[in-house]
């Protein structure tokens, strides 16, 4: 009987502590948020969008994919208008990207012989060098040797 009564005060001790729900002297968490105040805006002439119709914003991802590698219509600078002009940009034909980045583009590796000569340093060529490593020495060719007479 004794620990029951031990037991009953030890648990009307801890409910008494928590106070149930019902003491409001702590501050109220949604009333200490700031709001912005409302502004009315300066156009009225706003048109409301059309239903379906989608937002201007956002354009379709393609559309973005196309402007992110190839840029948009933006004016190019003088020297890239001359660069391009010499190297016949009027004459290109459309969709040349394409066609030379397509699988069925034969493509020809010239090797390193082409690459050596692109890459050689200018001048009269007196100190070019022909690839890495040492030219062949040439090999002599024999004698003919006599044949008897007979």
């Amino acid at each position: 009987m004794r620990k029951l009564v031990v037991v009953g005060l030890a648990a009307l001790t801890l409910a008494g502590c928590g106070g149930g729900g019902l003491n409001r002297a702590r501050p109220d968490e949604f009333a200490v948020a700031r709001r912005a105040p409302l502004v009315v805006p300066p156009d009225f002439a706003l048109k409301p969008p059309s239903p379906g119709a989608p937002r201007p914003q956002e354009a379709d991802s393609s559309t973005q994919a196309l402007q992110a590698m190839f840029g948009g219509p933006a004016a190019r600078s003088a020297p890239e208008t001359a660069t391009l002009g010499n190297a016949g940009a009027a004459r290109a034909e459309p969709g040349i990207r394409s066609e030379v980045g397509s699988p069925a583009t034969a493509a020809v590796d010239k090797g390193a012989v082409t690459r050596d000569i692109i890459a050689a340093p200018e001048g009269d060529g007196q100190d070019a060098k022909a690839g890495t490593g040492a030219a062949p020495a040439p090999t002599p060719t024999p004698a003919p040797s006599p044949t008897p007479k007979g």
